[in-house]
C-alpha cells in the first residue's frame, strides 16, 4: 500500500471515529452542523450543501420526537440521506413500528421513509458494539477497493444487517454491495440508494471538485 493510499485511509477512518461521537452531541446540532468537520464531510458529498444540512436537522428532530414518544421501550436509529429517512432498530410490536414511521413522516422536509424497524427485544450492547465494528470494516474495505468513491456511500449497520445509502451509479452500487456482503460479520445487505447515470455522477463530482480531477 503506497503512502498516499495509507494517508487517505487514515484520514477517512479518523473521520469515522469523530462521527461516532456525534450522537452524544444531538442537543448541539447547530454547532455540529456549522463546524469544520461537517464542512469537510460536506465538501466530499454528492448532496447539495442545503440537503446535507437539512439531513442533519431531520435526524436531530426525528430522534428527539421518537425518544419523547418511546423512551427506553424501544431502540431506534435515524439516518437521513437526501431527505429520505431510514429507520432501524427494535420496537415491541407492529403498532409501535407503524407509529414510529408516522412520526418520522411528519418531520419537516422529509421526502420519504424506509421503515426497517424490527419487532422484538432491544439489541444488547454487545450487538451494537459488533455493529459498529462491522461498519468500520466495511468502510475500510471501501477505501481499499478503490473502484468507487468510499465517501459516496453511507454505511449503517443494525443487528448484522448493513444498509447502504448514497447517490450512486448502478456500477458503484454493485461494487459497494459486493464489498459489503463479503465483509466479515455481515449477515445481509440492503441497498437504499438513489441512482444517477454515469454522466450525472461526473457532473456532481465536478461540482464538488470545481472541475478538477478527483484523486
Amino acid at each position: 500500500m503506497n503512502t498516499k493510499h495509507q494517508d487517505t485511509r487514515r484520514t477517512l477512518l479518523t473521520g469515522l471515529c469523530a462521527l461516532a461521537a456525534l450522537p452524544a452531541l444531538q442537543g448541539c446540532f447547530p454547532l455540529v452542523a456549522g463546524g469544520a468537520a461537517a464542512g469537510a464531510i460536506m465538501f466530499a458529498d454528492r448532496r447539495t450543501s442545503g440537503a446535507f444540512v437539512e439531513d442533519e436537522g431531520i435526524e436531530w428532530r426525528t430522534r428527539n420526537r421518537l425518544q419523547e414518544r418511546f423512551g427506553s421501550s424501544a431502540n431506534l436509529s435515524v439516518t437521513s440521506y437526501n431527505r429520505n429517512v431510514l429507520l432501524t432498530g427494535q420496537v415491541p410490536n407492529e403498532a409501535a413500528r407503524a407509529e414510529a414511521g408516522r412520526i418520522a413522516t411528519g418531520v419537516e422536509n422529509v421526502n420519504g421513509i424506509i421503515n426497517e424497524i424490527e419487532i422484538g427485544g432491544i439489541s444488547s450492547l454487545t450487538s451494537r458494539s459488533n455493529d459498529t465494528l462491522i461498519t468500520s470494516r466495511v468502510k475500510a474495505r471501501f477505501v481499499d477497493n478503490q473502484t468507487f468513491g468510499a465517501h459516496h456511500v453511507k454505511v449503517v449497520t443494525e443487528n448484522g444487517t448493513v444498509f447502504l445509502l448514497g447517490i450512486v451509479t448502478r456500477r458503484e452500487a454493485d461494487s459497494a454491495t459486493d464489498v459489503a456482503r463479503t465483509t466479515s460479520g455481515v449477515q445481509k445487505v440492503v441497498r437504499v440508494f438513489e441512482y444517477v447515470s454515469e454522466d450525472d455522477a461526473k457532473l456532481l463530482d465536478n461540482r464538488l471538485t470545481g472541475g478538477k480531477k478527483q484523486q
